[in-house]
């Protein structure tokens, strides 16, 4: 007989992740530093290589964590994860990256040569962890790590193609708190894919068509009921119909497998999700812009036998954004992504749903606001802050009893990350950020017992450092 994760472990591994989840996949989250998740901030000069440029750098910072473990701050008897812990983190992080030269490295460069056929990027970063505080806190030291490529063949041509891959481990404790690796949620998630790329016309039309395999194991027995593999399909395209304007569209289909399944607890299930949005992104004037997208998802989980009741995702999904920008923008916006050397100011809701190990999916509908500001290429901020509403369907355990019948948490999250540059290759970053989960569900850990989860909590973070990058 496999050894069966329990309901308490498993919602660990559910709530406990550094983009808290529930609001989206939990197997899909990256804990991360902040720089390293966005190539505005991690990469600098660089050094050339011949064909190739280096970006190295490292990372010192210190911080605090108000609740590692997600603990809830409710007390009773029969609550399981009560009594949140506090804790002082240091964090050190080491980075490379290598690429083909980039258009930065080739300004000034006035011969007529054509592209590269071939262009590369590849990343390479790894977090050590060492935590102060009680001695429960004391025994969570860890070393999270990540690795990705991108291979592009024929950029910057009408008709081109790439191949990429990643690899990233994760380090979640639980929120018993008991020494690792006994009890951890640590996992490794793996993938690559690749895509055809055709942009003729100039870039009047941009369509990409593509496959990507992801999957997720879990170091621990008590994980493995959440293992995964997901296959994706997608399409997505881009039409310059005037100059500040252009149409978009998306499309995914999906097969996801939960190979160790019968080692949960509670039902999980197999799905095949699919996803089709239309839209549009237009500059109206030189500062102020508009992308909106909305379509259809479905989420086809394969819930059969006991499990026939179990409702689907099967409704609309879409996002609604404007941006003022604090000064003024020639150029279209194409996909949504903003250079930090464009001040902006957004507004935005989204509305999406995705897969979730409790209830096999979940619903989310969320407000937001972002900042982005640069001055002067020493300072750069972003601060962004949203408001959501988590809809989650009715929850089984493998017996086919209910676990809760569907309720609605409140998620709020704020966060703050800005750094000052000193020179070309030093700055000063700090990295503030809140989350609250808020709820009046209690779900019990088995059929028979009368303990539960309770499924509020609260995390503030903040740390200060220093970057040396190149």
């Amino acid at each position: 007989m496999k050894k069966r994760a329990s309901l308490a472990f498993g919602l660990v591994a559910l709530t406990g992740f550094a983009t808290p989840a529930f609001a989206q996949d939990a197997m899909a989250v990256s804990n991360a530093p902040t720089f390293l998740k966005d190539r505005r901030y991690s990469e600098g000069i660089g050094v050339r290589v011949g064909d190739f440029e280096l970006h190295p750098g490292v990372a010192g910072e210190f911080g605090y964590d108000s609740n590692w473990l997600y603990r809830t701050t409710k007390t009773g008897p029969n609550i399981t994860n009560g009594n949140p812990v506090d804790a002082w983190v240091m964090r050190i992080t080491p980075s490379l990256s290598l690429s083909t030269l980039t258009q930065q490295r080739k300004e000034g460069d006035t011969s007529t040569a054509e592209p590269p056929k071939v262009a590369f990027r590849s990343t390479l970063a790894a977090t050590y962890r060492k935590f102060f505080g009680d001695a429960i806190i004391r025994q969570q030291d860890s070393i999270s790590a990540l690795g990705n490529l991108r291979l592009d063949i024929l950029p910057q041509r009408p008709f081109g193609a790439a191949v990429y891959g990643n690899v990233e481990r994760t380090i979640q404790a639980s929120a018993q708190g008991i020494p690792f690796p006994a009890t951890s949620f640590n996992r490794v998630d793996f993938g690559g894919g690749a895509e055809l790329i055709a942009i003729p016309g100039g870039g009047t039309l941009d369509w990409r068509v593509g496959y990507t395999y992801a999957g997720t194991r879990y170091e621990e027995t008590v994980g493995t009921g959440f293992n995964r593999d997901t296959h994706n399909i997608y399409t997505r395209g881009r039409w310059k119909a005037r100059p500040r304007t252009a149409f978009l569209f998306d499309g995914t289909f999906t097969i996801a497998n939960m190979p160790d399944k019968e080692r949960a607890t509670y039902a999980v299930y197999d799905s095949t999700p699919i996803r089709a949005r239309l839209g549009v992104s237009t500059l109206f004037t030189p500062r102020v812009s508009l992308r909106a997208m909305a379509g259809y998802g479905g989420s086809f989980n394969d819930a059969k036998g006991a499990f026939s009741t179990v409702k689907q995702f099967d409704s609309i999904i879409g996002q609604a954004e404007m941006r003022f920008y604090l000064t003024a923008n020639p150029a279209a916006p194409e996909d949504g992504n903003v250079s930090l050397a464009l001040s902006s100011l957004a507004v935005g809701f989204t509305r999406d749903f995705s897969n979730n190990l409790l209830g096999g999916y979940i619903t989310n509908n969320r407000g937001y606001a972002q900042l982005l500001y640069s001055f002067a290429g020493r300072l750069a901020l972003t601060l962004e802050g949203g408001v959501a509403g988590i809809q989650y369907p009715q929850a089984l355990f493998t017996s086919g009893a209910v676990i809760n019948d569907g309720w609605t948490d409140l998620r709020l999250d704020a966060s703050l990350y800005g750094e000052y540059r000193f020179t070309n290759t030093v700055a000063l970053m700090a990295t503030v950020r809140y989350t609250q989960n808020i709820s009046n569900t209690q779900l019990p850990i088995s059929p028979t017992s009368t303990n539960v989860f309770d499924l509020n909590w609260q995390r503030f973070e903040g740390f200060l450092g220093v970057r040396w990058f190149m």
